[in-house]
């Protein structure tokens, strides 16, 4: 059982997804380091004197009902440049690679397979008794 987990831990994929993981963890960080200190500053600027940004309070005078705006705007903002940057700097390049590779295996003509062995032994034997029987017909 033991030997089994340690075979699919040891597996490419799981070790490529861990470090897909790692990788999206420090991307995360990084937008929303942008989002936190470029996006948000600047839709507080464009949502006037408040520095909440834009949104509206439900009920005047309480805090806890404000919807805010502005962090839906943030969070879709950081979900699409998130989303660009996967799709640009790993899908593209991958399906131009994929498609290469169908390219490449397209082009090179497909290998004819070996005959196996028996039918191989059926065809000698076949025309061996074609040559025996073509022999004995002679006159």
């Amino acid at each position: 059982m033991i030997h089994g987990f340690r075979d699919f831990i040891l597996r490419g994929n799981v070790i490529e997804l861990a470090i897909a993981v790692v990788i999206g963890s420090a991307f995360t960080a990084l937008v929303g380091a942008f989002t936190t200190n470029i996006i948000s500053p600047v839709l507080a600027a464009a949502g006037g004197v408040d520095a909440s940004g834009w949104g509206f309070p439900v009920r005047p005078g309480n805090d806890a009902t404000f919807v805010d705006i502005g962090a839906l705007v943030t969070a879709i903002i950081t979900f699409l440049i998130t989303a660009a940057v996967v799709y640009f700097l790993f899908v593209v390049p991958m399906n131009r690679a994929n498609a290469r590779l169908r390219s490449l295996s397209a082009s090179q003509e497909p290998e004819e397979e070996p005959t196996p062995v028996d039918i191989a032994l059926l065809t000698e034997m076949r025309d061996l008794l074609k040559e025996i029987s073509a022999r004995d017909a002679r006159p």
